[in-house]
């Protein structure tokens, strides 16, 4: 506009037009960035997943996938680089799909196509076998899954997918969709797992999302030739260091959360960290006649291959064709009972029921019996939102039955190797029942000696290095005596399995704390997140699966009364004690030190303390991001009053010239200074002198000899710019503070500011 405002020609040179300050044309995007850049994103969206999924065959097709689906997007564009746009892309696109179904399918069914590439009718039938291996390892696995042909063939196929529409979006530009996709595909795994965030990754995807705003940015036609970097860059930084310092100390309370899922659950036996959260939430209400409300079961776990126990894929079958034949005899004397359960926030592939159940109501078709353990599993919805009442017979032998009992022999499955046990798990397990008589006497002295001689902890096993149900955990746990119900339950099923008893481990919820909400003549409990539980069971012929109790401090140990005998002294019916299931009396969930212990973890949700740190961050958190584009115009400010102290002209109509904008005062850049000056004087009825020795100092340097004193326009500068911001309404001196549009507006020229 102005020759001040540009560098100043060198004496003696011909005139030249001052450069325009947009591009005014569409920059070509090139073929090798906008590829590398969709290469990257689609990498940053699969980091995520290596937490959940051991590296393996998975990630090596999935980066093959990617390098070779944006690699041939690279080559057709290149090639046809003069042809029709249009045609161009219809091209890459067709192209891109036929590469990445040829790669995905040598790396995963390779000996079953036509040349190693195309795939064939047997190649179908393999991709669906994978497919519902793969369904099937996520339903019913435990994170970090194994890696796997089928989990290999799922993810090469959807990055595949991924890969193509990120080269697609990045090429034409579609920065904020090609930014949505690439975090939304990056997120699954810590939303479905409920995991940390994940900061490092965070800040990744920051970073590209910047890059890509930038290069998308840079070729519009009205993107500045110039943009100030080290603003943008700062802008930047800022944003992400408060997004990671402050996001995680956000005080998030269980009532924002409202009915949504709050806990995940699946059936690996890795429970510390759910059990460790600082502030549990409640995750389901138990409706049930009496004061104690039944234990609640998810699933059971019966194979162990020395690492991990893997829960029970037994045949399921349709609601209507009921749970299955009873495993008690006619002569065990049995309860019925009925519990009505809500799901708040509980996302699980398995509903809690009481056991064992026998009918229920209230759910939908989706979820089916598995009948070996008289579980609903579904393998498309969720536990959470469900509200449904469930009939189950209370099992009730006594001393004597029990006692008569031999347990059933452990089953092995012949196609699989044995599982070698240290040598402490079997020797204990000999010497702590070496007095008892009976399998259920020896159940009994194991469960008496754990809750006698361990102690309950979360926090031990975390600091010895053994939080996990593997054997050599086991062995470990009973060296150091302390753990938690994981522990209990592990090594106890592999003692009661080492005295020659099929055992297995459930997984559930304890039954939760007595509210004084009624429904009808049922009381209504409440359980929260920390009382996830696991307890081992051993089968009984002709009684069924027998639930103890080892882990220490928790709940009361199992115990089954005599039977009692009437006054014609036969025998009578035998009366036993309600104990055929770990029962409530002593406590009802973990006794943790959370600093909290006043706090009552009933049905409010409410954080149970107030930590005053989280809340100053976040509020500091918001003051920054609010006030950020004011200090950043404060500070172009103070720089062009710096500079025009020293006399420099440009920045002093370049601050007048943005002031101007931040007020939405009309403003033209094809005005003269004389001009503008006239219209600020009478308009806004700013000082006229200073507007005068202002306007001089930029018709001196456009038009004089350069070789004048520098005179300090600060003061003037001041004087106009205060008279200005009085020209306008209060609300508008507020809004240019914190929303300086000089920071933001796109400018024509010939246009004015308003526009």
């Amino acid at each position: 506009m102005f020759r001040a405002e540009s560098a100043r020609a060198t004496a003696g040179a011909p005139p030249r037009t001052p450069p325009r300050w947009h591009r005014d044309r569409d920059d070509p995007s090139g073929v090798v960035a906008p590829g590398a850049l969709a290469a990257v994103a689609a990498f940053v969206a699969m980091w995520p997943f290596t937490s959940v999924i051991e590296a393996g065959e998975w990630s090596l097709t999935v980066v093959l996938v990617v390098v070779t689906t944006v690699g041939s997007g690279m080559l057709m564009r290149w090639l046809l680089r003069r042809q029709r746009p249009w045609l161009r892309d219809l091209a890459t696109f067709a192209v891109q799909i036929v590469v990445a179904v040829a790669v995905v399918t040598q790396l995963i069914a390779g000996d079953t196509a036509f040349l190693g590439l195309f795939p064939t009718s047997a190649t179908v039938s393999v991709f669906a076998a994978l497919g519902a291996s793969a369904g099937e390892q996520i339903v019913f696995g435990t994170a970090p899954l194994d890696s796997s042909p089928g989990l290999a063939a799922l993810m090469g196929a959807g990055f595949a997918v991924v890969a193509i529409l990120l080269d697609h979006l990045v090429a034409h530009r579609s920065a904020v969709i090609a930014a949505l996709l690439t975090g939304s595909i990056g997120a699954i795994p810590m939303i479905v797992t409920l995991g940390d965030v994940n900061v490092v990754w965070f800040a990744m995807f920051g970073v590209l999302v910047l890059v890509l705003f930038r290069f998308t940015a840079r070729r519009h036609p009205l993107s500045p030739r110039r943009s100030a970097t080290s603003i943008a860059v700062a802008v930047g930084a800022a944003a992400l260091a408060a997004t990671v310092a402050i996001a995680p100390a956000l005080p998030v309370a269980a009532n924002l959360a409202g009915t949504g899922v709050g806990v995940t659950v699946d059936a690996s036996l890795r429970l510390g960290d759910d059990l460790r959260q600082p502030n549990p939430v409640e995750v389901l209400t138990v409706a049930a006649k009496g004061d104690i409300a039944p234990y609640l079961r998810l699933t059971t776990l019966s194979r162990f291959d020395g690492r991990v126990w893997q829960p029970d894929r037994g045949d399921l079958q349709s609601q209507r064709d009921g749970f299955g034949e009873p495993e008690w005899g006619a002569d065990i004397a049995t309860e019925e009972q009925t519990t009505s359960i809500r799901i708040l926030r509980m996302s699980s592939s398995w509903l809690p029921v009481p056991y064992p159940a026998t009918d229920v109501q209230g759910v939908g078709g989706t979820w089916r019996v598995a009948v070996d353990n008289r579980t609903l599993v579904s393998r498309s919805a969720d536990a959470a939102g469900n509200d449904y009442t469930v009939s189950s017979s209370r099992v009730i032998p006594t001393l004597e039955q029990i006692r008569a009992l031999d347990a059933a022999e452990p089953v092995a499955d012949p196609d699989e190797e044995p599982v070698e046990l240290p040598g402490i798990i079997a020797s204990l397990a000999a010497e702590v029942t070496a007095d008892s008589g009976t399998d259920y006497d020896r159940l009994v002295a194991l469960q008496t000696w754990f809750r006698s001689e361990f102690q309950y902890s979360l926090e031990t096993p975390v600091e010895e290095g053994f939080d996990g149900t593997g054997a050599e955990a086991v062995a470990q746990f009973l060296d150091e005596r302390s753990g938690y119900c994981v522990h209990f339950a592990g090594a106890f099923a592999l003692m009661a399995e080492s005295l020659g008893m099929q055992t297995r481990i459930v997984v559930g919820y304890l039954p939760g704390s007595l509210t004084d909400e009624k429904r009808g003549e049922e009381s209504v409990f409440s359980v929260s997140s920390d009382q996830l539980h696991s307890w081992p069971e051993v089968l009984f012929p002709g009684v069924g699966w027998i639930p103890f109790e080892p882990t220490a401090s928790l709940g009361v140990p199992t115990a089954f009364r005599a039977g009692t005998v009437d006054g014609s002294g036969t025998g009578g019916s035998a009366t036993p004690a309600p104990t055929a299931a770990p029962q409530t009396e002593e406590t009802q969930g973990p006794e943790i030190d959370r600093g909290d212990a006043g706090a009552d973890p009933g049905a409010t949700g409410e954080l149970r303390s107030l930590d005053p740190m989280p809340v100053v961050l976040t509020v500091a958190g918001v003051l920054i991001l609010l006030l950020l584009p004011a200090l950043i115009r404060r500070t172009e400010r103070g720089l062009r009053l710096r500079r025009a102290r020293r006399g420099d002209p440009a920045a002093v109509w370049a601050e007048l010239r943005d002031t101007l904008l931040d007020l939405q005062l009309p403003m033209s850049d094809a005005d003269t200074p004389r001009m503008r000056a006239a219209e600020l004087v009478r308009q806004n009825d700013v000082d006229a002198a200073a507007m005068k020795e202002l306007t001089d100092a930029v018709e001196r340097a456009n038009y004089a000899r350069s070789d004048a004193e520098p005179v300090d326009l600060a003061a003037p500068l001041s004087t106009v710019l205060t008279r200005l911001r009085r020209s306008v309404d209060r609300p508008m001196q507020v809004r240019a503070v914190l929303l300086p549009r000089s920071l933001f507006a796109t400018r024509n020229p010939g246009t004015a500011a308003t526009a």
